[in-house]
């Protein structure tokens, strides 16, 4: 299916935002996933599916001074 993944068309076959965190190979310890102009918690990422034309944002929280 065919999505748009940090601003950019993106195919996958990922069926919730848990496996495609896992697809993408991110560290899910710092990534807040913004989905369809929703923040869901980490909690929530195995059972929030990802379907066809979602708008999905995966940010991650970097440090520094």
């Amino acid at each position: 299916m065919k999505i748009t993944l940090n601003g950019s068309v993106a195919e996958t076959d990922s069926p919730d935002l848990a496996a495609l965190v896992t697809a993408k190979g991110i560290d899910p310890c710092a990534l807040v996933i913004e989905h369809n102009s929703r923040v869901i918690k980490q909690e929530h990422w195995g059972t929030t599916p990802v379907r066809e034309g979602d708008v999905i944002e995966l940010l991650n929280f970097v440090g520094g001074g």
